[in-house]
């Protein structure tokens, strides 16, 4: 576990201390930290056990790293704190997982603080010190003291979040804030990540999950890789996979969620993935009202051009007002006729005998249509403006409100076999 959070919150001191200070006080090393330890335990009623234990040496310890680690800084403002850092970290993760609280905690701290200083004073007085360098030396102390304090502070956290009951909770909000819009900062995910033990990725790949049986609750599951943040007890079930997901992972999904349908937005940046997540939702709601073909996985990639003609039904169904208004006077069978004759026109590019092949008809019937769509349309089928527009139309849902018109819209064709030829009798 990196201690790098406990350093970057760190006070650093005002100034740099006289080096002469360190060989004053390293003889008092050894003795300092048996006084610091003996008032922990006689002020602080939670610490008055014996400590011969491995309990008991660990707090020793940070003792002991905490007092050298301030002198060596003195002699060098250079040295390394990683292991002293370590140290008090681990401290901190143990201080929970012992039950203190983190009152109790701080409370070590302030003792440690007021022991050291209270030695230093006698130190000071006996040295000839001037007040400056005094007044220079607590200033340094104390933002010692509460950069170790920090780092405690960050594994007491860090080993609250990992309990049974709070990691789950706390991978929860991670997910929440992922997903946040507009994004969360990174630093806030960054650092809930570290209590979690999650490993931020660059990537990641969100599923929106549906209950296969509508009667049946869904069972719950615990096989969700360690890696994947999940949500199952909610509204919208949803997950999050780091990176790509790959053929092995998806199986891996499948087998830990087999009640559920999935539907898979497509690997985005993680300030982006709240889009990615709203893609594959969209491509749900799709598959149930039987525009995009439901499956048990769905990959909103695939239906990119779908998802967006139908981001907007309201404007859709204005579009497809205004455009087949010369329809509306005809019968629901006449409609639906010249509607799957222009579809089929459009993705043929206007190939007659690709049209007929299409719409399993003979070549004569496709010209007499098209005859009528040129009376019906006029110039708007040469105009490349109109034919995009109707296209669009097509290939967008049929809402309630174009159902509720007459429009009876022609399904899915297959994609152009011919080589473009716009004209709208063919040949």
């Amino acid at each position: 576990m990196s201690v790098e959070r406990g350093i970057e919150h760190a006070a650093q001191p005002p100034a740099a201390l006289p080096r002469k200070l360190a060989d004053i006080l390293r003889p008092e090393l050894g003795s300092l930290a048996n006084e610091i330890v003996d008032e922990i335990r006689a002020t602080i009623p939670a610490y008055a056990r014996p400590l011969d234990g491995p309990y008991g040496k660990s707090i020793r310890a940070g003792v002991e790293y905490a007092i050298t680690l301030f002198v060596a800084q003195i002699a060098d403002p250079s040295v390394s704190k990683e292991q002293s850092h370590e140290v008090h970290h681990r401290l901190g993760q143990n201080e929970m997982r012992e039950g203190r609280s983190l009152d109790t905690l701080q409370s070590a701290y302030r003792v440690g603080a007021r022991v050291s200083w209270r030695r230093i004073m006698r130190v000071g007085r006996r040295s000839g010190l001037s007040s400056a360098v005094m007044s220079q030396l607590a200033d340094a102390m104390l933002a010692f003291m509460d950069e170790l304090a920090s780092v405690a502070l960050d594994g007491y956290l860090e080993a609250k979040a990992r309990t049974a009951g709070a990691l789950d909770t706390w991978r929860r909000k991670l997910l929440h804030l992922v997903l946040e819009t507009p994004p969360a900062p990174a630093k806030a995910i960054a650092e809930l990540a570290q209590l979690t033990g999650w490993t931020v990725p660059e990537r990641a790949t969100p599923v929106v999950l549906h209950p296969i049986g509508e009667t049946v609750r869904p069972r719950r599951h615990n096989a969700v890789d360690s890696d994947v943040l999940a949500e199952l007890d909610c509204a919208e079930p949803r997950v999050l996979v780091p990176g790509e997901i790959s053929v092995a992972r998806l199986a891996t999904l499948q087998a830990a969620l087999p009640d559920y349908r999935l539907s898979i937005g497509p690997c985005r940046p993680l300030d982006s993935v709240a889009d990615s997540l709203r893609w594959a939702r969209e491509a749900l709601h799709l598959s149930e009202r039987g525009i995009i073909q439901a499956r048990r996985v769905i990959r909103a990639e695939e239906h990119l051009a779908t998802l967006l003609v139908n981001a907007d039904a309201a404007l859709t169904c204005q579009l497809r007002d205004r455009l087949f208004a010369p329809l509306a006077e005809m019968t629901g069978k006449q409609r639906e006729r010249l509607l799957e004759t222009l579809r089929a026109w459009l993705d043929s590019q206007g190939n007659v005998v690709d049209i007929a092949e299409r719409l399993q008809v003979h070549p004569q019937t496709v010209r007499y249509r098209m005859r009528q769509l040129q009376a019906t349309f006029g110039e708007h089928l040469r105009d490349p403006g109109a034919r995009f527009e109707m296209e669009l139309a097509l290939r967008a849902g049929v809402s309630p409100s174009s159902a509720s018109a007459g429009f009876a819209l022609p399904e899915v064709l297959p994609a152009p076999r011919k080589s473009p030829q716009w004209t709208p009798s063919g040949s």
